[in-house]
């Protein structure tokens, strides 16, 4: 039988970027994974989380537990949901306490993808082509939280055709950082401009990055500059996506 995995499609994939999720399940299916989707999970209360609402989160938390609870591997396309299921969470309950070690246990088996390839998997040809030049973002949690580097750039540069070049100060902010980018636009937007000059000024025909956040926030401001410059998801490079379709 077929390696199993979950996965956990995240909220921005859900409403606003159903095709990441779709390139995934179709990634994994194409290595030969057998994907599950628990259809009962919600956000993972990140949001709630970072603005302080510790009681709404860990509710949260709770249910993404329960969902989850027999899954052998869990996946997401988000560094910054994994990371919050495999840091965050064991912050929101007691040490010792039952959720917590719960919560020790669902965070052992969850992945964001590229970790999930390269790490527990050991593949980096997914037998993938992409005929051009690409630039990586780092997203913060994916970066800085998790430390994962090498296993995106790793996945890039055994893509069929595809040049990976990297773009001055690729691991800073884009400026997105969630509710930040709602309570200090100025400074997010000086943030995201910077990034997006990095980007252009790297050469690339498209940016890569692993989280839905980066794309919209970075994807806006281009738009907004007038600049044409793909941002995508690494799972639509991974997946055989035609990049271009969509922004």
């Amino acid at each position: 039988m077929p390696p199993r995995v979950a996965l956990f499609v995240t909220c921005l994939a859900d409403i606003l970027f159903p095709h990441i999720a779709e390139d995934t399940v179709r990634l994994l299916r194409r290595l030969g994974f057998q994907v599950e989707f628990p259809t009962r999970q919600t956000c993972c209360g990140q949001p709630a989380y970072n603005s302080g609402f510790r009681r709404e989160a860990a509710q949260m938390a709770r249910h993404f537990l329960e969902v989850f609870a027999d899954a052998e591997a869990i996946v997401t396309p988000s560094g910054s949901c994994a990371a919050m299921v495999k840091r965050e969470y064991l912050h929101l309950f007691p040490a010792g306490s039952p959720w917590h070690q719960r919560a020790a246990e669902v965070a052992a088996r969850t992945f964001e993808l590229s970790q999930f390839l390269v790490q527990k998997m050991g593949i980096t040809d997914v037998g993938a082509t992409f005929v051009g030049k690409v630039t990586w973002h780092d997203s913060c949690h994916l970066n800085r939280v998790l430390g994962i580097h090498d296993e995106p750039r790793a996945l890039l540069r055994a893509v069929h055709g595809l040049e990976l070049v990297e773009m001055e100060r690729s691991d800073w902010c884009c400026g997105f950082g969630g509710t930040f980018a709602v309570r200090l636009p100025e400074i997010s937007t000086a943030m995201m401009r910077e990034k997006i000059q990095h980007a252009v000024d790297s050469g690339a025909q498209a940016l890569v990055t692993g989280d839905a956040s980066c794309m919209m926030h970075i994807a806006g401001g281009l738009r907004r500059q007038g600049i044409s410059l793909p941002v995508v998801h690494i799972a639509q490079i991974l997946a055989g996506e035609k990049v271009g379709a969509r922004r």
